[in-house]
């Protein structure tokens, strides 16, 4: 079964299941595993172990789409960024020790396992996990038509000075209606999430992908421009919940789901 088949069907199951019980859809859980390189032969060695045995394995073991992106070639700080999606705390929970027991997954990963201490296959390795917005509760997939080196995905990262402003950052995306003015410009976003886990607390993440670069830029020109953003930007209620905010380019993978 292809991955966005099995994605549709595991979409159609919570919300068929959440339906029979008179309950809303489950917020999903997201992990983002973050890999520095430096060299060509790393890079070529993450490419191989993420198409051939961790993508693949992450499948079979409940993940819905798994997103596989680099950072853009202008940046300087190379990177590969796994986007893994789960319906449940519990699948998030167990997927270490589901995956050390996959015989196939140590199989088709040996090599990158058996990697010599002078040929790691990155530089430094990170683990974010996140819970999505009560707004935007499962992942979208985008309708892109360009090919995947041409697709820009926009990863944004806002760090709040208190947990306080972090939960009224999060309240202007729900409540503020800030979710709903992006899918209203067609931002094709991903997901919204609030991080529980990271090196960079408390913090929001969101994802939201274009044709390419210019079609990134009239988005947002027209994102700025909206009264809706106007109106919502002018509110004092939310002044000062975003004390840091950081933007990464990405190009998917030709194997990424997304």
């Amino acid at each position: 079964m292809k991955p966005g088949i099995k994605f549709s069907i595991l979409i159609l199951l919570c919300l068929l299941v959440a339906a029979a019980k008179g309950m809303s859809p489950p917020r999903c859980y997201y992990q983002i595993r973050v890999y520095h390189y430096k060299t060509a032969e790393q890079e070529a060695a993450l490419d191989k172990y993420f198409k051939g045995a961790f993508q693949p394995a992450l499948h079979r073991h409940g993940a819905w789409e798994v997103g596989v992106f680099k950072t853009i070639e202008k940046d300087t700080d190379k990177r590969f960024y796994v986007l893994i999606t789960l319906p449940f705390k519990s699948t998030l929970q167990k997927l270490e020790t589901r995956l050390a027991k996959d015989q196939q997954y140590q199989t088709d990963a040996k090599e990158y396992f058996d990697a010599p201490y002078d040929h790691a296959p990155y530089s430094r390795m990170e683990v974010i996990t996140l819970l999505a917005f009560k707004d935007w509760k499962i992942p979208g997939i985008p309708k892109l038509s360009a090919s995947k080196p041409d697709r820009i995905y926009e990863l944004r990262s806002y760090e709040s000075p208190t947990e306080k402003y972090h939960e009224n950052k999060i309240k202007m995306f729900n409540d503020g209606g800030e979710v709903w003015l992006f899918a209203n410009l067609n931002f094709n976003a991903v997901f919204y999430a609030d991080v529980l886990q990271g090196s960079h607390m408390p913090n929001l993440m969101y994802m939201t992908a274009f044709e390419n670069m210019e079609a990134r830029d009239k988005h947002w020109e027209a994102f700025f421009g909206s009264a809706k953003w106007k109106t919502l930007i002018a509110d004092k209620q939310y002044d000062h919940n975003v004390s840091k905010a950081e933007i990464i380019f990405l190009h998917p993978t030709e194997y990424s789901d997304l």
